[in-house]
């Protein structure tokens, strides 16, 4: 119980002190059973978003600023119908 109690702990501080970017930690999976990556907080629930609308596979997030206002942009992968080839998609979305 109390190795238990030390763990979470330690687990706890790692976290506490890790940069707010791509997390290498096991995730959320998409329908598809593909690996939902977490990206910073502020392009997390845009790219989980954006994934749902289009049933696709996440390739990136990335914030950027534009005009003082913090834009994240979002690329996915398609899957294309029938015989077509998958697709990339870029959507940006304003925060």
């Amino acid at each position: 119980m109390t190795m238990n109690i030390l763990s979470i702990g330690l687990i706890a501080a790692q976290a506490a002190t890790m940069s707010p970017g791509v997390s290498a930690q096991p995730g959320p999976r998409a329908p598809d059973g593909a690996a939902i990556i977490r990206v910073a907080a502020d392009c997390s629930g845009a790219a989980a978003q954006v994934v749902g609308q289009t049933g696709g596979q996440l390739l990136s997030a990335s914030a950027t600023s534009e005009g003082g206002q913090t834009v994240c942009e979002i690329t996915v992968l398609v899957p294309g119908s029938g015989n077509e080839r998958p697709k990339k998609v870029t959507v940006r979305v304003p925060q």
